[in-house]
């Protein structure tokens, strides 16, 4: 039987970080908290580190999904989990916005700050020794690592999605449709691996990430920052460890890793943008490819279509989408097997 109940956290996720968007862009013109829409020649400058009302959003829907359970269905299970989940986000949306507020123009944290700060986000995880300390070695079969698991697989975990969902970013509502399909992804392999609880989590931050979208897609009200990336690739992390399905997150994260190689050609130092030009379309910021944005536009000019901002966008989303199906339906056994 469908709990119907359950709709209201996710509900409450949406509706909060939508009607409450609104304030923050007013507020954030007003301190001047804006930054530059860099592939638009508009000089307009737009409302930043709107990603934490995103997040306050999920935390809200996620503590009366909590309180749900404690008060009306009388369960603790995974309680603990829960609330080492909502810490793992906390402090890496804490340790994201720091890094908006140094401001990325200017370099914010250093790599090095950047990547020691995230090993703090790692600790919930790490003090309940969450998830299973087994691996899938292929030739070997399951190996018990122990507390290699906790201590090392984790954090590793934690700093690489946090950091690599970085790296895929600059186009309006890029972020936050990016986060939508793999945390929705997750979240169907959730319910159907028997981790319903951790489903409707995911389901909360997918709603307060649709509210951001209506306010991020192209032209941009207002823009995510570090503090939405960091958060949202933090929440996929979490999920793959307490859900027990890294290799299918893994998967989920391909097109990360193809971002996280065409960078590193780049030193890692080469931005995702493009060259806006006065038709509305978009050229190559450089004479090679660098990343996803950089590919969907050499792609539409090959093939002969107008390469705008939405255009490249929805291009990455339906590559997202297509990795999603097909990383269901190659674990499909352990997915709906169980």
């Amino acid at each position: 039987m469908i709990d119907y109940m359950l709709i209201v956290p996710i509900l409450a996720s949406f509706l909060i970080a939508f009607a409450i968007l609104p304030l923050w862009i007013r507020k954030a013109k007003q301190i001047g908290l804006l930054w530059g829409d860099m592939n638009k020649l508009s000089s307009n400058k737009v409302a930043g580190s709107g990603g934490i009302v995103t997040v306050l959003g999920f935390i809200v829907g996620t503590l009366l999904f909590i309180a749900y359970r404690v008060f009306y269905l009388k369960s603790t299970d995974a309680i603990i989990e829960s609330l080492a989940l909502l810490n793992v986000v906390l402090i890496a949306s804490g340790i994201g916005l720091i890094d908006d507020l140094l401001g990325w123009q200017r370099g914010g944290l250093s790599r090095r700050s950047r990547l020691l700060m995230m090993l703090f986000a790692a600790i919930p995880l790490m003090v309940i020794n969450a998830g299973h300390d087994s691996l899938n070695i292929p030739f070997l079969g399951a190996v018990n690592i122990g507390i290699i698991y906790p201590l090392i697989i984790i954090p590793l975990g934690i700093i690489g999605a946090t950091t690599t969902f970085n790296f895929l970013a600059g186009f309006n509502g890029l972020e936050a449709g990016q986060g939508i399909i793999i945390i929705g992804g997750l979240s169907f392999v959730s319910f159907f691996t028997g981790s319903s609880w951790l489903s409707i989590i995911g389901l909360c931050m997918v709603a307060s990430l649709a509210a951001f979208l209506w306010y991020n897609k192209v032209p941009a009200k207002v823009f995510p920052g570090d503090v939405l990336t960091y958060s949202v690739g933090s929440l996929i992390a979490v999920m793959a460890v307490l859900g027990n399905f890294e290799r299918i997150a893994v998967f989920f994260f391909i097109p990360y890793i193809i971002e996280t190689v065409l960078k590193a050609r780049g030193g890692l130092v080469k931005q995702s943008f493009g060259v806006p030009k006065k038709d509305g379309s978009l050229d190559l910021k450089y004479p090679k490819i660098y990343g996803l944005t950089h590919l969907s536009i050499w792609i539409m000019k090959r093939i002969g279509i107008k390469p705008t901002e939405k255009r490249a966008v929805l291009m990455i989303w339906a590559f997202q989408i297509v990795i999603v199906i097909i990383g269901i339906w190659i674990f499909r056994d352990g997915i709906f097997i169980r």
